[in-house]
């Protein structure tokens, strides 16, 4: 409501100069582009000394504005108002390029600027678009889809959930000196996570909790396989150095499975796909050196 009452005062503001000229009652044609076989025509709503505003320009300013301050503008006294806004920014134009601002480095400066941010952004929406397009054709033929069959199959396979919590570390060497010091005294190991893991912050000393399929798979399997309150480590990922310390494992009904194992298995689906297209076109990552 306050953009509304902002947008009306602004419109206001506009409508108290004036026009220069009456209007004609009635809006004029011009020709938008010409040729041997066919002329179009515009209408137009307004004239500022050269430059032409056309009624698609104007339709193309309001479908810019939000819901209440459109529907102000489709009034009388709201396109009025609007059409004479958008001769001031006319007349601004005008004068500034008669100035010469327009050739100015300030002014092409920040044009180059805002034309690469623009491409960016389309480059950006047509990967996106193209992404949405291949996810749902692979959606829409079944690839990816998950039936409750194998939601079932899958939580008779692997009924429960796990929870451990870990101490990331970046190397081996520190990774084996805080694993043998649990090993002396596992009640360290607070002290020990605060002070050496480089977990972020926010996790540290939090329980993960996860069904087989949803986290790091090397530590699945050995959380799977170890007793609840033992420990374990240390075990390298690509993330690092792992020490866990299994701290629950609780059986899962079907009902409250079937939503994360769906996920689970569409992941899988989708990985299952991703490495079938590395075998068709080639992948290669290059690394940079520090």
């Amino acid at each position: 409501m306050r953009k509304t009452i902002l947008l009306l005062a602004v419109l206001l503001g506009v409508g108290a100069c004036g026009p220069s000229k009456p209007a004609d009652e009635k809006a004029p044609l011009f020709d938008k582009t010409a040729t041997e076989e066919n002329t179009v025509h515009e209408v137009a709503v307004a004239q500022v000394g050269p430059d032409i505003i056309t009624e698609q320009q104007f339709k193309q300013r309001m479908a810019q504005l939000d819901d209440r301050d459109r529907t102000f503008a489709k009034t009388n006294m709201g396109r009025k108002l609007f059409i004479q806004l958008m001769a001031r920014e006319k007349l601004t134009a005008l004068d500034a390029k008669d100035m010469g601002l327009n050739t100015s480095n300030v002014y092409l400066n920040a044009l180059a600027d805002k034309k690469a941010e623009l491409q960016a952004i389309y480059q950006n929406y047509t990967a996106d678009l193209l992404n949405r397009l291949w996810l749902e054709h692979y959606q829409q033929n079944g690839t990816l889809q998950v039936t409750d069959e194998e939601i079932a199959a899958y939580h008779k396979k692997y009924p429960y959930e796990m929870k451990i919590k870990q101490i990331l570390l970046a190397d081996a060497q520190t990774a084996d000196m805080i694993w043998r010091e649990l090993r002396r005294n596992k009640g360290r190991w607070k002290e020990l996570e605060q002070q050496y893991s480089v977990a972020p912050e926010q996790s540290r000393g939090k329980e993960i909790s996860f069904m087989p399929g949803e986290f790091i798979s090397e530590l699945e399997v050995i959380a799977a396989n170890t007793p609840t309150g033992s420990m374990q480590g240390f075990v390298k990922t690509a993330q690092g150095f792992h020490i866990i310390m299994k701290t629950g494992e609780q059986h899962l009904s079907l009902k409250d499975a079937a939503p994360r194992i769906r996920k689970v298995l569409e992941n899988k689906k989708m990985d299952d796909l991703l490495n079938k297209l590395q075998n068709k076109y080639e992948v290669i990552v290059y690394e940079q050196n520090d």
